[in-house]
């Protein structure tokens, strides 16, 4: 592999990691806010939030699997609940299978478009077409995962998509255009850094700094 190819996937990975944290943080910090504010609209707002970051991170690398790759960090992240919180992890893990669905279902529809269908429109509707995908998918296994009063109240899948798929979606087909056009922004006018180890310490700061906060957040009753 050329150095300019190693380059390029150093790049994808740090960007995956870094935004997949940053996804973590807001699904601790902004979440234990929302719900502290009874905002009820809570879940489609951090879905939106989460596609927005991986738009943006979709936007820099051009890679359609890094929102999937970011799913599954950003559940990673939430896990930091577990030893801060004392709890078992299994009272995380329908928040972390809905994030990694979420990432997986977005990772999906932007490879499904990839060469195709493009600008605000497309990534609109990818977006929308990922949180369908991802509410649907999120209805039948976390029932099965980790069922609580909340997912067994729903009688159908149907009725679970009326009110919150279509809120997920509704949050997400705006913010993933938001964040890829951001995205574009930052790549094209962002300095370019050709010392890896100032790349990665960066990486790393931004990374400590979320799951930092992330577990401050719950200390702090978040």
């Amino acid at each position: 592999m050329e150095t300019a190819q190693k380059k390029k996937l150093i790049s994808a990975i740090l960007i995956t990691l870094v935004f997949g944290s940053l996804w973590g943080l807001s699904e601790v910090a902004l979440g234990g806010s929302l719900k502290a504010s009874g905002f009820p609209y809570r879940a489609g707002l951090l879905t939106g939030v989460g596609f927005g970051l991986a738009g943006v991170a979709w936007a820099i690398t051009r890679k359609p699997y890094v929102p999937a790759a970011m799913g599954a960090i950003a559940a990673l992240v939430t896990l930091i609940a577990v030893p801060v919180l004392q709890c078992g992890i299994e009272c995380r893990a329908n928040s972390c299978l809905a994030i990694a669905l979420e990432g997986g279902s977005l990772g999906l529809a932007a490879f499904a478009i990839s060469g195709k269908a493009r600008g605000v429109f497309g990534r609109g509707g990818s977006a929308i077409l990922g949180a369908m995908v991802a509410s649907v998918a999120f209805f039948y296994l976390g029932r099965n995962l980790a069922p609580c009063a909340y997912l067994l109240s729903f009688a159908s899948p149907g009725d679970f998509v009326v009110k919150e798929g279509l809120v997920w979606a509704a949050f997400s087909g705006v913010l993933t255009p938001l964040g890829y056009a951001l995205g574009e922004k930052l790549s094209a006018r962002a300095p370019v850094i050709n010392s890896l180890a100032i790349r990665f310490a960066g990486a790393a700061g931004i990374i400590a700094a979320a799951v930092g906060g992330s577990a401050l957040a719950l200390a702090a009753g978040l």
